[in-house]
């Protein structure tokens, strides 16, 4: 059915229970503990924690002091015009004025039966723990996104290989048409990605964060890197100068290409980085102007891609730390 998700069910599934549940004890109002479930039910149990806590303490305040206020001044629209108007600052001032329509509906229900006595103070607190406890209840029960993001991992990976690839594909011919849209499509899967890792951390009350979110920021602060290298080595490869320091380094990039992945292979990749550089170094000088700009160039670009590789090699670290 469309429109028919997860948490649709869990909130037509909580509401229901509630109304019954406020029924089996006989509680006037009942229908305001369905209430209560639709408007605690959010995306992730976080949320959902944040939301009760918000709702119950402004409705506590709401009637207690909706109690005083209206046996102080009586049960009339003015009287309840005014409450509004002192008792939003009161929840602002608290932060708590996301309770606002619900510490309402509590003390509307004061108004309706225009009494303030122990009874209508214990049914609104019934209604309320009875709502809260299963919308806290339903809401533990949420799907597990590991599948999701590591779909999404891959298909990061994928655009990385793609990338590397073509930048190495680049520096061997200028020619090349390469539209770098695979730059824009990593962004737009990383951003998107870590909206569900972030859901992902919101569901694990004792989680403050986790290996898959630490992942994306790397991959993002590659991308970063690898928007500079594009540029730089398109600069090179328009150079039209053809040395094999820069075959060396296209093949660096095409074997590193073809080993994106999850796993920790920076230190293999940092030696043959060395290794690259050292057999670089060996070669002749350079004997014109062109030549020697170049292979600063090409310097530059191995520097930028040992930071590409650092930058991974601190995921590492920072995991198993």
């Amino acid at each position: 059915m469309s429109g028919m998700g997860y948490r649709t069910l869990k909130t037509a599934v909580g509401a229901g229970l509630a109304i019954w549940v406020a029924d089996l004890l006989q509680l006037e109002f009942a229908t305001f503990a369905a209430i209560i479930v639709i408007m605690c039910i959010e995306k992730t149990k976080k949320k959902t924690l944040h939301t009760i806590q918000k709702k119950f303490f402004a409705s506590i305040l709401s009637v207690i002091l909706g109690a005083v206020f209206f046996e102080l001044f009586g049960y009339n629209p003015i009287v309840f015009s005014f409450f509004i108007l002192l008792f939003i600052p009161v929840l602002v001032k608290a932060r708590i004025q996301g309770g606002f329509v619900t510490s309402m509906v509590v003390v509307l229900h004061l108004y309706t039966v225009q009494n303030a006595d122990m009874n209508i103070f214990l049914n609104e607190l019934s209604l309320i723990i009875i709502g809260m406890s299963i919308a806290l209840f339903v809401n533990s029960f949420m799907p597990n996104l590991k599948r999701e993001i590591e779909n999404y991992k891959y298909k990061i990976e994928q655009k990385f290989e793609v990338i590397l690839y073509e930048l190495a594909a680049y520096l061997r011919d200028s020619e090349r048409n390469w539209s770098g849209k695979e730059l824009l499509e990593a962004e737009e899967i990383i951003n998107q990605s870590k909206s569900v890792a972030i859901q992902d951390v919101e569901n694990h009350f004792l989680r403050k964060q986790n290996k898959d979110y630490y992942y994306l920021e790397m991959r993002e602060d590659q991308l970063e890197l690898l928007n500079r290298i594009v540029k730089m080595v398109s600069i090179v490869s328009s150079l039209g100068i053809h040395v094999k320091q820069k075959e060396m380094f296209a093949e660096y990039l095409e074997n590193l290409s073809k080993h994106v992945h999850s796993g920790d292979t920076t230190e293999i990749s940092l030696h043959k980085l060395e290794q690259l550089k050292a057999s670089m170094r060996d070669t002749e000088l350079p004997t014109t102007r062109e030549e020697f700009e170049l292979r600063a160039n090409l310097f530059y670009l191995i520097y930028e891609i040992e930071n590409y590789i650092t930058i991974k090699k601190m995921l590492f670290a920072k995991i198993s730390n």
